[in-house]
């Protein structure tokens, strides 16, 4: 390294360092961070306080009937019952039971319903599993719950402690406790929960209902909240009702830490537009206009609750699991609410989406359920090139039953195509730049001082005028490319459907390919050696050697060649732990880029374009306005 080159890199560390200092905040403005993360951790803490109050009120309730249900011989059975009433008001005959489950599947789900809560307590993909060959299920009943909570006169009634009883719709199913759709079938099951009745054998025609409808093939879940002859029942003054939904988000990837980094709660507003909270830390949001659905969404799944109509507000919050826990993501919790009108029976109707974040399912519902796939919606181009481009052909290409490393090596192929004539144009540029290397080093030469720094750029200007050279044109062909980079970067890691798709010794093409299993753990690398990160890199290296003897002229700025190859190997610890397709299409664009600009200097004749440079040399160059203003500048530097 030369003292040009070691003294670049002095300047750039001072320039890092001062950017640091500069950009450092102040006292003032730590302060105020410290005060918002004090604020966002005392909102987490509330959300908490008020999960385990839930929890609590439930463990109350749970407490009382079993307690209840062991009642010693001779106690009063009417105290007993005036205790449950006090407890549990009108629902008291709900608050003993067994703990029963219902199963319905169809060929995509199976879905386990239970009685107490008569919520549906556990969720199965059937045609996925987890990386370590298991079921895969979203939640599970033990780490999920969902109810209604409303007011009875002035006590506080939460569903999710209390037991319904089921009602089969379907005559073809009455008292099975375990149902199959098929075919193009269809079915109802509803679980309900009485009031005001005197003993399970005397149930009364006031309840809440809860109709589930599971049609075969279909992801989507119908869910109909009903509530019947409840006037006196629920408090005369209830204007809304509350839905409290949460769940433990549980594991479904071998890289847990990419999978949690892309867990968390998607919501849709009344207008369309699709937000969502932070997923790199805990997060809640107060969302008081209405919704259309809420979404626990996890790196390749979901589970969505659409409102048929809109969900008046709603109070959301994610809280990410401790680092040590390697069963569950994040913890989500999601309370909405719905319209009530006292006096008059009534039906809220909604969905449960429960199923695959792949783009053509999502979208054909026609709910923007596809805009929680990372695809870069906030750049409108990169979007439009994974929507329109990408996707398509992927679509297309899958149709022929292809090994997805084929498939990831035709869609390289095809785009290379597509963006051979920006090569071509980027490989003339670097050429004609080349050429014009031994007449730049000429005016280097004729300006050494550093004084002469302007006469050497007006000079340098004239000479790639008159041979009709734009230094800039290598650049805009890489700046047309960036955007198509930057969407396959967004889309391999977000693609379904390499999820768990073998290639050559990639076991899973949407994770990391480990090919060595280290014994320790290296900063910014991790604890294993992924093959096709590293050969992306090696050949990055490759290709940045030659591209910069193919554009060197002279020019370039001490340091900057050693930073360009410094880049990659930093890349090779981010790409380490992340989907090994896109590591490889990265790796299969450095070896198709290596065999286009082959082709391109088999049939681009260097001598030929020389003589061009020449010719263009000996015609008369009009002088642009920036060039002149450059002429001016140098002479006024010549006379002071």
């Amino acid at each position: 390294m030369n003292k040009n080159s070691i003294i670049g890199l002095v300047l750039i560390f001072a320039l890092m360092m001062g950017y640091t200092l500069l950009m450092s905040p102040s006292k003032e403005e730590l302060a105020e961070k410290k005060r918002v993360q004090d604020s966002i951790a005392a909102v987490n803490q509330a959300v908490l306080d008020s999960s385990k109050a839930q929890q609590a009120r439930r463990d109350v309730l749970s407490q009382a009937a079993a307690a209840v249900q062991e009642i010693p011989a001779g106690v009063d059975s009417a105290t007993v019952k005036a205790n449950m009433q006090s407890v549990y008001g009108p629902f008291a005959i709900s608050a003993q039971g067994e703990d029963q489950a219902y199963t319905i599947e169809n060929d995509l789900l199976k879905l386990t319903i239970n009685s107490k809560g008569g919520r549906i307590g556990q969720v199965e993909l059937k045609e996925y599993k987890t990386f370590d060959g298991h079921p895969l299920v979203l939640f599970a009943q033990d780490s999920s719950a969902f109810e209604l909570a409303f007011f009875s006169d002035t006590k506080p009634i939460s569903t999710g402690g209390l037991f319904f009883k089921p009602a089969w719709k379907d005559a073809r199913f009455d008292g099975n406790p375990e149902i199959r759709v098929e075919g193009s079938d269809s079915l109802q099951f509803a679980m309900r929960l009485y009031a005001n009745a005197a003993d399970t054998a005397s149930l009364t025609d006031s309840y809440i209902e809860y109709l589930y409808t599971v049609r075969a093939g279909d992801y989507l879940v119908g869910l109909e909240i009903s509530m019947v002859n409840m006037e006196g029942i629920v408090a005369h003054n209830t204007r809304e009702l509350n839905i409290n939904w949460n769940a433990r988000l549980m594991r479904q990837e071998k890289n847990i830490e990419n999978e949690r980094l892309n867990s968390t709660i998607h919501f849709r507003h009344s207008d369309a537009e699709v937000d969502y909270l932070n997923e790199r830390k805990d997060d809640r949001e107060t969302i008081a206009t209405r919704l259309k659905w809420v979404s626990f969404k996890q790196q390749f799944f979901s589970s969505v609750l659409i409102a048929d109509d809109l969900f008046l507000s709603a109070d959301i919050s994610k809280i990410r699991e401790p680092e040590k826990e390697t069963r569950f993501l994040d913890y989500m919790q999601a309370s909405l609410a719905i319209p009530y009108k006292p006096g008059t029976d009534q039906s809220v109707g909604m969905s449960f989406f429960f199923g695959p974040n792949k783009y053509n399912l999502m979208r054909k519902y026609k709910l923007d359920l596809e805009r929680q796939i990372p695809l870069g919606w906030s750049f409108f181009l990169m979007q439009w090139i994974n929507r329109f481009a990408v996707i398509p052909v992927f679509n297309f290409l899958e149709g022929f039953n292809l090994n997805y490393g084929i498939i990831i090596l035709i869609l390289t192929i095809l785009l290379k195509i597509v963006l051979f004539p920006i090569a071509y144009k980027t490989y003339l540029s670097s050429a004609k730049m080349r050429l014009l290397k031994p007449e730049i080093d000429e005016i280097n030469k004729k300006f050494p001082k550093q004084d002469d720094a302007m006469k050497k750029q007006q000079a340098t200007m004239t000479l790639y005028k008159k041979a009709g050279v734009n230094p800039m044109s290598g650049c805009v062909p890489m700046l047309l490319q960036f955007p198509i980079l930057i969407a396959m970067f967004r889309f391999f890691p977000a693609s379904i459907e390499l999820r768990q798709e073998a290639f050559l010794w990639a076991k899973d093409l949407s994770s990391y390919d480990s090919v060595l299993d280290l014994p320790f753990t290296i900063p910014f690398y991790g604890d294993h050696v992924s093959l096709f990160t590293l050969l992306m890199t090696i050949s990055t290296i490759i290709y940045t050697k030659i591209n910069n003897d193919m554009m060197s002229t002279g020019q370039q700025m001490p340091g900057m060649k050693t930073m360009m190859y410094l880049m990659p190997v930093m890349f090779l610890g981010f790409f380490n732990s992340y989907s090994s397709g896109l590591s490889y299409y990265y790796l299969l664009a450095n070896l198709l880029t290596f065999a286009q600009m082959f082709l391109i200097r088999r049939f681009v004749n260097e001598d030929k374009l020389h003589a061009q440079i020449q010719e263009n040399k000996k015609k008369p160059v009009k002088k642009s306005s920036f060039q002149k203003r450059l002429e001016e500048m140098a002479k006024q530097q010549g006379k002071r």
